[in-house]
C-alpha cells in the first residue's frame, strides 16, 4: 500500500539524525524524499556537506542540531555501538528537555540499551531501540525496523517508522518493551551468520568438483526461482558470482559485528541449542588465522601416532 503525497504531508515529522554515515545518511535521505523535515549532524565536514545535497538541514554540531527542533523533539542516534552511544547521550543529555525522545538505530547490546533507558527516564526522557536492518540497499528498498520502546512513544514517531520501513504497513513494528528492539536484531544477526555459513559451505562444495566444472553463477540463478533455499542472500550470492566467479582479490578473512557472540552468549544464558550459531562464528573467528597454530598441531598429531606426512612451510 502506498501512501499519497497528501496523506504523507499531513503525516509530515522533523527529526534530528546524528551520524550522517553510509547507514545514518541514506536513512535520512529516504525520510527527506518521504516529506519529512531532516537536520543533521555529523563531526565530519564532509558527510553534512554531503548529506545537504541531499536536502538534510546540516547543523556544526549537537546543540545546533536539538536548537533547530521544534519540542518534544526527536532525535535519532546511528553511531557506533558502544562508547560512542553513551558519549553522544551525555552530550545530549544538557541539551534535551523531557518529553524528548532519543531513537538509538544502531547495532547496541540490548543490556546497555536498558540501562540508558533507565537513565533517560529519570529525565522524563524516552529511549526507544531500534534494530535496523537493509543494509546500503535500504535507501531504495526500504528498511527491516524491530523497535522496542513505550508504546505511547513509539506510536508518535510511526510516520518515520512508515517511511523508513519497505511500506507503511509492513517491514516494521514494535516487538515489545525497550531493549526487544534491540534483542531481536541480536538475534536476526545471529540467524545471519548461519545462512551465510551454509551458503559459503554449499558453494565451495560445488567449486571443488572441478571436473563437473560448475558454473556457480548459473546454479545461483537457478536456485532464486522456485528453489526452497532462495533468499535475498542467494540474490546477493548471485551477483557476486557473476562478477567475479573465482573471487579474485578477496582475502579469506571474515569481520564479525559483535552481534553474532551475543547471540550465542544469550543462547548460553538461556540453556538454548544454537550450535549452527556457534559454528558460524567459530568459522568466522577461524579465518582471520594466517598462521594457525591450532592446525600445525594437528598435523603434528596426525604424524605422531600415524606417521601421516608433514608438509613443510
Amino acid at each position: 500500500m502506498r501512501q499519497s503525497p497528501h496523506s504523507r504531508r499531513e503525516q509530515a515529522m522533523e527529526l534530528g539524525m546524528i551520524g550522517l554515515g553510509r547507514m545514518g545518511a541514506n536513512m535520512a535521505q529516504r525520510l527527506v524524499r518521504g516529506g519529512h523535515r531532516v537536520a543533521g549532524f555529523d563531526s565530519s565536514a564532509e558527510s553534512r556537506a554531503r548529506a545537504a545535497q541531499n536536502g538534510i538541514e546540516p547543523a556544526t554540531s549537537l546543540a545546533e542540531l536539538v536548537a533547530a527542533l521544534k519540542p518534544p523533539r526527536a532525535l535519532w542516534l546511528m553511531v557506533p555501538a558502544g562508547a560512542p552511544v553513551d558519549q553522544t547521550i551525555d552530550a545530549l543529555l544538557a541539551l534535551l528537555a523531557p518529553g524528548d525522545v532519543i531513537v538509538d538505530g544502531g547495532n547496541s547490546m540490548y543490556k546497555d540499551t536498558l540501562r540508558r533507558a533507565q537513565r533517560l527516564a529519570e529525565r522524563e526522557i524516552h529511549y526507544v531501540d531500534c534494530g535496523t536492518s537493509g543494509g546500503v540497499w535500504g535507501l531504495e528498498e526500504g528498511y527491516s525496523l524491530m523497535i522496542g520502546g513505550d508504546e505511547a512513544a513509539v506510536a508518535k514517531l510511526a510516520p518515520v517508522f512508515a517511511t523508513l520501513a519497505t511500506a507503511p504497513d509492513r517491514g516494521w513494528g514494535r516487538v515489545g518493551p525497550v531493549g526487544s528492539g534491540h534483542f531481536a536484531k541480536m538475534v536476526h544477526n545471529g540467524i545471519e551468520y548461519g545462512m551465510m555459513q551454509a551458503y559459503a559451505e554449499g558453494f565451495s562444495i560445488l567449486e571443488h568438483k572441478r571436473e563437473f566444472a560448475l558454473d556457480l553463477a548459473q546454479i545461483a540463478g537457478i536456485w532464486r526461482h522456485g528453489s526452497v533455499v532462495r533468499s535475498w542472500l542467494l540474490d546477493l550470492i548471485a551477483d557476486a558470482l557473476a562478477e567475479n566467479p573465482q573471487m579474485t582479490g578477496i582475502a579469506p578473512w571474515v569481520a564479525d559485528s559483535g552481534e553474532g557472540r551475543w547471540t550465542l552468549a544469550e543462547a548460553i544464558e538461556l540453556g538454548v541449542s544454537a550450535p549452527v550459531t556457534a559454528a558460524a562464528l567459530l568459522e568466522r573467528i577461524r579465518s582471520r588465522d594466517k598462521d594457525s597454530f591450532s592446525d600445525k598441531l594437528l598435523a603434528a598429531m596426525r604424524n605422531q601416532f600415524g606417521g601421516h606426512e608433514i608438509r613443510k612451510e
